[in-house]
């Protein structure tokens, strides 16, 4: 597995930008390319787990019968994307 340094998420998104450059750019030879991608699912990886983390964070405020603020945890809508 490729080692990745300590990103923060905007880095790590940076870096698999360059990542996809330099592969779709079709220059780069099959070992460097083979060390691109697995750096690049790392990175992927990370990702998703800083986001995973961030959604478990995420409170909703909502107003209770009396109009005072209730705190809630965050559930994303899991309907098909009906947007309703």
């Amino acid at each position: 597995m490729a080692e990745t340094k300590e990103y923060t998420f905007e880095g790590a998104v940076s870096r698999l930008e360059e990542i996809v450059r330099s592969l779709e750019g079709g220059k780069t030879p099959l070992d460097e390319a083979l060390r691109l991608y697995e750096e690049g699912v790392s990175l992927v990886r990370l990702c998703c787990d800083r986001l995973d983390t961030a959604e478990q964070k995420v409170k909703l405020l909502k107003l209770d019968g009396n109009g005072g603020a209730v705190e809630t945890d965050f559930a994303p809508k899991t309907d098909g994307g009906s947007g309703t």
